[in-house]
């Protein structure tokens, strides 16, 4: 079977469309139709229903696109191993994290740049409850995440530990303070992070614990525009530490610790156990932990 015709039928799946997967190929579309016909006849399976309106993979083509997929991450590796191949220090690293982890890679990579100029890093935003997956599919080499991913198939390396910060406007009434008791909170808006997170629940389970209402009127899709809203004092919020750090130092954020609620943030840096990582994702992880790397 040719690599180009799960190349042009994945790019059809994607595209949801001949002529659109033709553009994006540089083929004429009677080609790329040709090419679908080829593989269809090679497999001898229908992947596209051409009765319904709008492009539908058939269950076969469902199937046949998750290898198509597979088979690509497999010809990447093949060609980031002959490029290392050829340069000790060439290849691409790909990383997954979500908008929060990706700070704690910011020194590394900064220092892995120094080191290896040649390497394209890509930090891909994920969400952190898939990274596990992505990882074991071979769509990322190595993942950032905030929580104990628990798979025996994945080695999970702590490399910052961090905390949960309960932040103000430097014009809130809580602001002159240091602490205050978790009783006090029950009156405040405390504005979310829209996303799923274990340390969201961790935070409900200890409000529910001391009977103290948690009231949630406001949610945000990014920390930024959370960061915002506090600062606007139109509510309070707990946040990792690290996403705060320049605002507290800035003074336009103030942290005031909540007497009863002191929650660990462990940033853990993740891959697969069984799968023999780049030279680019071995020089990573050396560079984070040289012990884990060399027992590796």
């Amino acid at each position: 079977m040719e690599f180009f015709l799960l190349k042009v039928f994945q790019t059809v799946a994607a595209e949801r469309s001949f002529s659109r997967a033709a553009d994006k190929l540089d083929r004429s579309q009677p080609a790329v139709s040709l090419a679908i016909q080829r593989l269809e006849a090679e497999l001898g399976e229908k992947l596209i229903d051409r009765s319904a309106k709008e492009l539908l993979l058939t269950d076969a083509g469902r199937i046949v696109l998750e290898y198509a997929r597979r088979t690509e991450n497999l010809m990447r590796d093949l060609r980031t191993a002959l490029a290392e191949l050829r340069d000790n220090a060439a290849g691409r690293l790909i990383i997954g994290a979500n908008e929060s982890t990706s700070l704690y890679l910011l020194p590394h990579i900064e220092r892995y740049r120094r080191l290896y100029p040649k390497v394209k890093i890509q930090v891909r935003r994920c969400l952190s409850s898939r990274i596990p997956a992505q990882l074991l599919d071979g769509d990322l080499e190595l993942g950032v995440i905030s929580y104990d991913p628990q798979n025996a198939n994945l080695v999970a390396l702590i490399i910052y530990t961090d905390h949960l910060a309960f932040v103000v406007s430097p014009g809130h009434r809580f602001a002159p303070r240091k602490s205050v008791s978790i009783t006090e909170l029950g009156m405040e808006t405390f504005v979310a992070h829209n996303v799923v997170s274990p340390y969201r629940e961790i935070v409900l389970r200890e409000f529910r614990r001391h009977r103290v209402t948690l009231n949630m009127d406001l949610e945000m899709p990014t920390v930024e525009t959370i960061k915002k809203m506090v600062q606007r004092n139109e509510g309070v919020a707990f946040l990792p530490r690290m996403c705060v750090e320049s605002e507290i130092a800035q003074g336009t954020l103030k942290e005031v610790k909540v007497e009863e609620l002191s929650v660990e943030r462990p940033i853990r840096l993740v891959y697969p156990a069984r799968r023999e990582l780049s030279h680019a994702a071995r020089a990573f992880l050396e560079l984070v932990n040289p012990a884990e790397a060399s027992a590796g």
